[in-house]
């Protein structure tokens, strides 16, 4: 069973939703790029997920549950007081990030677990933090969409009046990554709702910005491990 809910006041427009997983069997869940990054809670304490550039498979067990808190692309900035690119990639636990575990910002006491007290802890946390820290860059989200139309770095640079290497340095600050892999991500996540949503695979990859249906299906493979079919299953 997975949940997302509206994220709430504090988060200063930087936070897209909040979750809940709970797996209903054994197995293994891919998680694929989507330029966030998320504040995770499940059954081996808090960690952070960074931005990533391909798929991530996480083994689970029946009964396993995770609570997150998931960044716009371009939203957390230094939340966790480390480059975004440190992330890229990574599953790091809060501890490893100066964050105390057993008590502190982000404690996993038992007590918040069994009282379902998880994301009110990990919101106190961050808006918290949100309050002690500079803004995002606001020309994260104009980037982000002007590279989603398809057009290139260099016209995408220009027509927000930055040089490409800029850009190049905006787009690592803000997402984790330069402009060429996040324009692959963000066009990837658009395809993956065009084609949950019923568009057949040619019109996806029309709309999305690739050159043709092969193009489309040979991105998806690379950037989530599996086709385009299975991955809307």
């Amino acid at each position: 069973m997975y949940e997302e809910r509206p994220p709430g006041d504090g988060f200063d427009g930087r936070v897209t939703c909040v979750w809940r997983q709970v797996s209903d069997a054994d197995g293994t869940r891919l998680v694929v790029p989507d330029g966030c990054v998320d504040l995770i809670w499940g059954p081996s304490g808090a960690f952070v997920a960074g931005p990533d550039t391909g798929p991530m498979p996480v083994r689970v067990r029946a009964g396993d549950a995770f609570t997150g808190i998931r960044f716009k692309p371009g939203g957390v900035g230094d939340v966790f007081r480390v480059p975004v690119h440190a992330l890229r990639d990574q599953r790091v636990p809060v501890a490893d990030l100066g964050f105390s575990v057993s008590g502190g910002e982000f404690s996993v006491g038992r007590h918040l677990a069994m009282s379902g007290g998880r994301l009110a802890s990990m919101r106190a946390a961050v808006v918290a933090r949100l309050r002690a820290t500079a803004p995002a860059d606001a020309a994260a989200p104009a980037i982000a969409e002007a590279l989603r139309t398809g057009r290139t770095v260099g016209e995408v640079a220009w027509t927000l009046g930055f040089s490409e290497r800029q850009l190049l340095r905006r787009s690592l600050a803000s997402f984790g990554y330069g402009p060429k892999v996040l324009q692959r991500v963000v066009r990837f996540q658009r395809a993956l709702k065009l084609a949950r949503a019923g568009v057949a695979p040619a019109e996806v990859a029309v709309a999305s910005g690739y050159a043709d249906q092969a193009h489309l299906a040979n991105e998806v493979k690379r950037l989530s491990g599996v086709t385009l079919t299975e991955l809307r299953r």
